[in-house]
């Protein structure tokens, strides 16, 4: 059976550039790398930080009492997920010279880092070097990839999980139907930490499933039923180690799931109904029950939350991905690899146009399918440039340059932003000032510690000090706990504002604006992000309001 196609419609070889090529990969992953150094400090806290954090010290006490202290294993809904980077950043902040979220931080822009590297080793094998630079720097300069990497303990590291398991399943299908040591200990690795992460890591056995479906069926028509079903026994033989290693480390990250095997199906079952009270969030300028949201509700959002620069190439990788696919002269284990990487991307928004479960926080759940995304925009890029440079260098150059000025753009946008990257709307929405009001913005409430710091520099300014015998008061329309890190024992927070001193208000639709003194603003881009007032003296009934319709 053929190998791995060095070069073909969407893989370009690049022996000479390879090296500087690589070398430029690697300026990307330091200069990712500086940027998160000088900036993890900035990123404030959500609504689930406080939760996650405990998550992970019950987790490590699961392990150091040698599994006596069992609260981790019923612990609010969280042990429904698994808790590997609330248990590696609970471990590194008992050594970090930082506060505890500010480890927390850098821990995880050190994850996200990761799913950058494993997007560009994934890129740079399937295309060759030029890909694996394009796939690398598309995301890098992707808002939503940057700004949940620092503060999304759930999403994020699953994402980076996918990634290094795409990263694996692609080097599986390099040498099928044999499986090397090193490639299967990578899957079960990728196996076990995706599916402990989040039970979505399932659609990684769909797309190796799917992969596995196409190269028998290819390979039965080109030799005969018997002998591909004799390959893909050996195949399944191989794998038997991988899978063993995933279980045990799925058991570390997620230890709940092999207290009973039918956990993880439990888990399935939890997640297939919608867990909470319903709310309504904005979406497309509407309020809409986050159970009926529109089926258009992920499609949506990508196209308008995307770079645009990304969004088209990954578009037109998708396509010419599986045109390649269709292509009967490419070896069937190299066919197996692009449809594999198109199911990675496209499968789980498939299922969620179909099923149309609840959906809200915009795409956070959805970070996943970035880096396949990125992976495919990487080789439209280099088969972009590999076509126009047969007929010109100079047209090559000029397509390159293109690309280039089209990730710059969202660097800006998010230098404007910073550290709200992951409010990131393109110019089709008419970036965030034309999102507001149509969509969620800081959904998560991180402009709270910006806005909590202002509120203590004034008050310093001032020279005024907390009322005798008392803490300030402070009402609060979001998320609590990043004030009370933020502010500190001289603070009380509350959701009654009835004789509290100030007002602490995100610039989302549910939180009342106020006629009162406006002590700090947070604004990006002409929005409003998050709002102090000072209330003493006046009266209010609600933190909380509805948009006239």
């Amino acid at each position: 059976m053929a190998s791995v196609a060095p070069s073909s419609t969407l893989a370009v070889s690049e022996p000479r550039a390879s090296p500087l090529l690589d070398q430029l990969a690697v300026a990307v992953l330091v200069a990712v790398a500086g940027v998160a150094v000088m900036t993890f400090r900035d990123y404030g806290l959500g609504w689930d930080d406080y939760t996650h954090s405990e998550y992970g010290e019950l987790l490590l006490a699961l392990y150091g009492s040698g599994f006596a202290d069992r609260r981790a294993l019923s612990f609010v809904n969280l042990y429904m997920y698994g808790g590997g980077f609330d248990m590696l950043a609970a471990l590194a902040a008992k050594v970090a010279p930082f506060t505890l979220f500010e480890t927390r931080r850098l821990v995880g822009a050190l994850v996200g880092l990761i799913g950058l590297m494993a997007t560009w080793r994934t890129g740079r094998r399937i295309g060759g070097p030029l890909a694996g630079l394009a796939a690398l720097a598309l995301l890098a300069t992707c808002p939503l990839y940057i700004g949940h990497m620092f503060m999304n303990a759930k999403d994020a590291p699953f994402a980076v999980a996918m990634a290094i398991l795409l990263l694996a399943l692609v080097r599986v299908f390099e040498t099928y139907p044999r499986v090397a040591p090193a490639t299967g200990a990578l899957t079960g690795a990728g196996f076990g930490l995706s599916i402990g992460s989040r039970v979505m890591g399932g659609f990684g056995v769909l797309d190796l499933a799917g992969a596995v479906a196409l190269l028998t069926a290819v390979e039965a028509r080109l030799d005969g039923l018997g002998p591909a079903v004799a390959r893909l026994g050996r195949f399944a033989l191989s794998l038997l180690p991988a899978v063993v290693l995933a279980y045990a480390v799925m058991a570390l990250v997620w230890p709940w799931s092999v207290i009973d095997p039918l956990n993880p199906l439990r888990a399935v079952a939890y997640f297939s109904h919608f867990f909470e009270e319903p709310w309504q969030e904005l979406f497309a300028g509407a309020l809409i029950t986050v159970t009926e949201m529109p089926r258009t509700y992920v499609l949506t959002l990508f196209a308008l939350q995307l770079p645009e620069i990304f969004l088209l190439l990954a578009l037109a990788g998708t396509v010419g991905v599986l045109i390649a696919a269709c292509r009967r002269n490419l070896a069937p284990n190299r066919r197996a690899i692009l449809v594999l990487v198109v199911l990675a991307a496209t499968l789980p928004i498939a299922a969620t146009v179909l099923a149309r479960p609840a959906m809200y926080n915009g795409i956070r759940h959805f970070l996943f399918v970035l880096p396949p995304l990125a992976v495919l925009g990487g080789l439209a890029s280099a088969w972009l440039i590999a076509a126009l440079r047969q007929h010109s260098r100079w047209l090559a150059v000029a397509a390159g340059v293109a690309i280039l000025a089209g990730m710059a753009l969202p660097v800006v946008a998010m230098v404007r932003l910073h550290p709200y990257e992951y409010t990131f709307f393109n110019r089709l929405a008419g970036g965030v000032a034309g999102a507001h009001g149509r969509y969620m913005l800081d959904y998560w409430g991180l402009s709270f510690k910006q806005a909590s710091q202002g509120l203590a520099a004034k008050l310093a300014e001032r020279h005024e000090s907390k009322p005798a015998g008392r803490r300030w008061k402070l009402a609060v329309c979001g998320p609590h706990r990043s004030p009370q890190v933020e502010l500190g024992p001289d603070f009380e927070t509350t959701w009654d504002p009835k004789g509290a001193d100030f007002a602490l208000m995100l610039g989302e639709f549910y939180c009342a604006t106020f006629d009162a003194p406006i002590l700090v603003e947070v604004v990006r881009e002409g929005i409003v992000y998050a709002r102090v007032y000072d209330i003493r003296g006046r009266s209010f009934t609600s933190l909380l309001t509805v948009p006239a319709p």
